[in-house]
């Protein structure tokens, strides 16, 4: 399987493929349009269908999506899809709007490409939340700032980012003057699955033009109403890179809304919060006014952005949210209730 562990096929797949011994072929898909799938295969590209089983005995949630790893019947021009592999995490947001639905971008995914430009696109605290849903995605955070040319000071941007202590690789990208984008195509891993997330505008088909030395995706210049990048990409597609590598594309998001669930440790998608609550007196310290609370502490004292903790406030009644569901929405609504009259009190008592 050569072409396919150009693809991103590795033991985790293969350990899976193993455990099911079928005369099924295997393919990754690459884009889709509506019901009309594009896989690649050992053969190279294939159209494919959905089976009666995925059609109509699957959840959306369960629907094959860019990224993911299919068992199919191989009819010759085309595919007949009959499984969907197990993932090994898929990156999602809550659907835009007031329903708190799940919608998958893409499964299987090495890193995300954060990419923001340094116009009027740039908001850290915008960043953060991408950040926060990324790691509880169980991927690894690329930040990509474009436009690098419109500005006199780098290192401001830099410092910013640094503020949100994530330790995550940082480039300054120009898709006008070619500014760092060697260095990002040095930085990709052949074999691994990279994907484009960030608002319309910001330059992503651009850069994905560059990364594949080719026009793929249209581009298109500054709309005279807002002033801000059109948006061009309108469905997500797979690329492999000429260098090594595979680069999903993705359309502009409005709206990236945060999905994870609640878990033992929810501050672990917060390393400024997490590097300070290991001192709070409760072990289960919501940083919202208990005694004893260190995260607080370090506010008071200016050990703590109050921009960055008033974010991590935000962040989590936003996840509280997400997780009202049907035959809790009573139960978990009071909590986020109290939940926001505490934070509302905190603000006032110590007017920051």
């Amino acid at each position: 399987m050569t072409t396919l562990h150009n693809y991103g096929w590795n033991d985790f797949h293969q350990k899976f493929y193993n455990s099911k011994p079928t005369d099924l072929s295997v393919g990754r898909v690459i884009s889709i349009q509506g019901f009309k799938y594009t896989l690649i295969t050992s053969g190279g590209e294939m159209e494919a269908e959905l089976s009666g089983k995925l059609l109509f005995g699957s959840e959306g949630d369960d629907l094959p999506k860019v990224g993911d790893w299919v068992s199919f019947l191989d009819y010759g021009e085309s595919g007949y899809m009959v499984n969907v592999f197990p993932r090994e995490n898929e990156l999602s947001r809550k659907n835009p709007g007031p329903k708190t639905e799940r919608q998958i971008l893409a499964a299987n995914i090495d890193y995300a490409l954060v990419v923001q430009s340094l116009d009027r696109d740039f908001n850290i605290m915008r960043l953060e939340r991408y950040l926060v849903q990324i790691a509880a995605c169980r991927i690894k955070p690329v930040v990509v700032l474009n436009k690098v040319d419109l500005i006199s000071d780098p290192q401001y941007y830099r410092d910013e980012i640094s503020r949100l202590r994530r330790g995550c690789p940082v480039f300054l990208c120009s898709t006008i003057t070619g500014q760092g984008i060697d260095e990002l195509i040095a930085s990709f891993e052949p074999g691994k699955t990279y994907i484009l997330i960030g608002s319309s505008g910001v330059g992503k088909s651009s850069l994905l033009n560059l990364l594949m030395n080719n026009s793929i995706q249209k581009t298109a210049g500054m709309s005279d109403t807002t002033m801000k990048g059109k948006h061009t990409t309108s469905t997500r597609s797979l690329f492999l890179l000429p260098g090594g590598g595979i680069l999903i594309d993705t359309p502009g998001m409005r709206e990236f809304g945060l999905t994870f669930e609640e878990t033992g440790d929810r501050d672990e998608f917060f390393p400024q919060i997490k590097a300070l609550a290991g001192n709070c007196r409760y072990p289960d310290c919501r940083h919202m006014g208990e005694a004893g609370c260190s995260v607080l502490d370090a506010l008071h004292k200016g050990g703590l952005d109050a921009d960055l903790y008033e974010s991590y406030l935000k962040l989590m009644r936003e996840q509280k949210r997400f997780e009202i569901k049907a035959g809790d929405k009573k139960r978990l609504g009071k909590q986020f209730g109290k939940m926001t009259k505490e934070a509302k009190a905190y603000r006032k008592k110590y007017k920051y």
